[in-house]
């Protein structure tokens, strides 16, 4: 089969040496493999997309050195086919119409919260409307849609991590696959993104780890297997924080107008994972010594002075 991958950026601030790594390693992944990678913009968060990142992703992701395939497009030009599956699902009966708010589910008292940021939603909604019309017209309201998730616990089969086990019933229960303005939640749109794309491989970080048991739900909802799932470390600061978009003083832009080279960024990463850096010019320098079994599976620690600039060097 033949190997497709893609980097995925999401056009709400700028890109950080978090990103780079993962961009990186998913973009010699595929490339030692001998294969296609896409670019897609994921830029359906109308509340925190803004055009200008969408341009500084780019410039980004090609200051690193990185090339790509297919694209870039944008994640909203395939807006109508997530809809058409949204669709689908409702009418098969693995989705329903709920007119609970977020401030109904946390009131709920069988609604125990996941991590101390996901409500488990108690299936209020379930069997409860025949439609999203007739939600909507009993609320006055729109309604948002959910993914009915079955009882079984669900294994994702990392390639890097190996198997895992995740509860998605007890964890978070029904989750929603078309938010209350009838835009795409994240979970549907990467999957029917993937899809159309032919994504064969989905390389990225662990904290993206429980989507793909749920993603893996709505594969198996919509008729296809999931892809090749390898979820990387995530980059965190002296801390042990996991690396944000406002972290400026570690964007990709910041480093860039302090006069780090794109050659320190990708030698940093590929020492990050044992490969020698004498010789590294670039990204594609690392293709041929690029092996997946490199890839550890502790968090990668940085520091905000650790690439000298141009006057140190």
């Amino acid at each position: 089969m033949a190997i497709v991958g893609r980097l995925a950026p999401s056009p709400t601030g700028h890109l950080h040496l978090g990103h780079a790594r993962s961009f990186l390693l998913a973009w010699w992944s595929v490339r030692s493999q001998g294969g296609r990678l896409v670019l897609r913009i994921e830029d359906l968060d109308s509340h925190r997309s803004q055009s200008q990142y969408i341009d500084a992703c780019l410039r980004d992701l090609e200051w690193l050195g990185l090339d790509w395939d297919v694209g870039p497009r944008l994640q909203s030009e395939g807006l109508a086919r997530i809809l058409h599956c949204a669709d689908q699902l409702e009418k098969a009966g693995l989705a329903y119409a709920c007119v609970c708010s977020r401030r109904d589910v946390q009131a709920s008292l069988s609604a125990p919260h996941h991590d101390d940021k996901e409500f488990r939603y108690p299936g209020t909604c379930r069997d409860r409307f025949a439609s999203l019309q007739v939600a909507n017209t009993y609320s006055g309201n729109s309604a948002c849609l959910r993914f009915r998730v079955p009882p079984e616990p669900v294994t994702v089969d990392d390639s890097l991590t190996g198997p895992q086990l995740f509860d998605v019933a007890h964890e978070v229960g029904d989750f929603p696959i078309l938010r209350r303005d009838q835009s795409p939640a994240y979970q549907l749109a990467v999957v029917v993104d993937d899809l159309h794309d032919g994504i064969t491989e989905v390389l990225r970080g662990d904290d993206l780890l429980p989507s793909a048991a749920r993603q893996q739900l709505l594969y198996g909802a919509l008729g296809f297997q999931p892809p090749r799932w390898v979820h990387v470390p995530l980059v965190v600061d002296s801390h042990g924080r996991r690396l944000a978009k406002r972290t400026d003083a570690l964007s990709l832009a910041a480093l860039r107008q302090r006069g780090v080279r794109p050659r320190d960024i990708v030698a940093w990463v590929a020492s990050s994972i044992g490969v020698e850096t004498n010789e590294i010019r670039d990204a594609h320098d690392v293709t041929s010594s690029f092996s997946l079994a490199r890839v550890g599976i502790e968090p990668v620690g940085v520091l905000a002075d650790m690439f000298p600039t141009l006057e140190q060097r």
